[in-house]
């Protein structure tokens, strides 16, 4: 059953019309005197509540309801219901315990994907002691190591896949968060859909509404004919929202409206289009902390994890590296035609050894930068440290008296760029930061390269 609490009787009409045509079982409460003891009477599945009630609009009856519910049946999920001015009370609910929110008037597709989720993963929670055994899935293929941490992790989105529920993916540069987000994809009834990447990181705050929503002729100087955005080519499947935490501040209220009643206007265009996509995204920020620091939209943050992945750095699934060294060989070999390698248990054990801040991307750099320099099909040790040794004495920097953390960056970058002979890929992989920021850097510093 699921309970509907609002003082508006359009609204309660409305929702248990529609709430039953989707074969769900509803009860209507007009309030919080009303619904405590419905509670009570009978648990019900999934709680579906006002914010606002009598003529109050401060949220506070809402927030003490929501207390009260938690306290009673904490298992079972509440998603609240505000007007889209009133999102801050939503985003107190959150951090109240509530399982999600919508905005009045509501999306009903989109209302009911997020009751459906809720239900999933709820049922999912109460069976949690079923085991799980992601590695019979074909859909992990990409995904190379065996280490505990990794299959958690699969385990999670062997889960969580078959859901519409929002993910958020974090960790280190480097760790894989965008072969994980195609795995949530591929084990999703979404598989045959689109799957679309963007890197928030690289739009500027010119070209986001053009990239993200599309635009139609002459909507601006340049367009000159219709561009599709990105939401609407990933309608019915999954968008990928890569580097979210490099999203420049203005551009969060934007993505903030679509992602919540999942309908957008291209520009140039009044018409609005409504489109049905999965939300994944991935950062190597803490956005906890820029919430704190006021550089990342608070609701935002909420709207993007309703559940949170973190990748391990490769340094802590050590064991998983000799199986990702084998397979980088592998693949390196047969794409140039180079007889196959072997690699000494010497050469392994110190592999194991390194740091690794760039993690999965900086070893993949390394295994396919010693095979090509070196040319052997027998790789020891002395092949690989020939390609980690400390930069020379003469690029090393000369003293750091006097110099800013701007200045040291920079130098840092130009040293790189000499090291790695303009390679931005393997720049960007040894100074542990995506070819995006590196971008960034080059252009913030003013050098220029004319590598990629």
């Amino acid at each position: 059953m699921i309970l509907i609490i609002d003082d508006d009787t359009a609204v309660r009409t409305s929702l248990s019309f529609l709430l039953k045509r989707a074969g769900y079982t509803t009860e209507a409460v007009l309030g919080p005197k009303e619904a405590i003891p419905a509670i009570r009477a009978t648990t019900p599945r999934l709680i579906l509540m006002d914010m606002n009630f009598t003529l109050t609009t401060t949220g506070e009856e809402g927030i003490r309801l929501l207390r009260q519910v938690k306290i009673l049946c904490p298992e079972v999920p509440v998603i609240l219901m505000t007007a889209w001015g009133s999102i801050q009370l939503a985003v107190q609910g959150m951090q109240a315990g509530a399982f999600d929110f919508i905005t009045k008037p509501w999306n009903n597709l989109m209302l009911l994907n997020t009751i459906q989720t809720a239900l999933q993963l709820s049922d999912q929670e109460n069976n949690k002691k079923i085991p799980y055994d992601p590695t019979t899935s074909n859909h992990y293929h990409k995904i190379i190591g065996k280490s505990p941490a990794l299959m958690e992790i699969l385990g999670t989105i062997t889960r969580i896949a078959p859901t519409n529920a929002s993910v958020l993916i974090t960790g280190e540069s480097g760790t894989g968060k965008e072969l994980i987000a195609e795995a949530i994809h591929n084990n999703s009834p979404r598989v045959n859909a689109p799957f679309v990447k963007v890197n928030l990181g690289g739009l500027t705050q010119s070209l986001f509404e053009s990239e993200m929503f599309g635009h139609k002729k002459g909507a601006f100087t340049d367009a000159y004919t219709d561009r599709t955005g990105r939401f609407e080519m990933a309608d019915r499947g999954t968008i990928f929202l890569d580097e979210i935490g490099d999203l420049e501040h203005s551009s969060q209220v934007k993505l903030l409206r679509v992602l919540q009643d999942q309908t957008f206007e291209a520009l140039g265009d009044s018409r609005p289009r409504k489109v049905d996509v999965r939300v994944v995204s991935a950062t190597n920020h803490d956005l906890r902390e820029m919430v704190a620091q006021r550089t990342f939209r608070e609701d935002l943050y909420y709207r993007i994890n309703l559940i949170t992945l973190h990748l391990p750095p490769l340094r802590e699934r050590t064991e998983d590296i000799p199986l990702l060294v084998r397979h980088f060989a592998d693949r390196q070999t047969v794409a140039t035609n180079h007889p196959p390698v072997e690699i000494t248990s010497a050469a392994m054990t110190y592999l194991r050894q390194l740091p690794y801040p760039g993690n999965i991307r900086e070893l993949k750099n390394l295994v396919e930068r010693t095979i090509l320099v070196s040319g052997k099909t027998r790789l020891d040790t002395a092949d690989f440290t020939a390609q980690t040794n400390p930069v020379p004495a003469t690029m090393q920097t000369p003293t750091l008296d006097g110099l800013t953390l701007d200045e040291l960056e920079k130098q840092m970058i130009i040293r790189a760029l000499e090291k790695h002979a303009g390679n931005l890929s393997h720049v960007a992989a040894a100074l542990g930061i995506s070819r995006a920021a590196l971008y960034r850097r080059l252009e913030k510093y003013g050098i220029q390269t004319d590598k990629q």
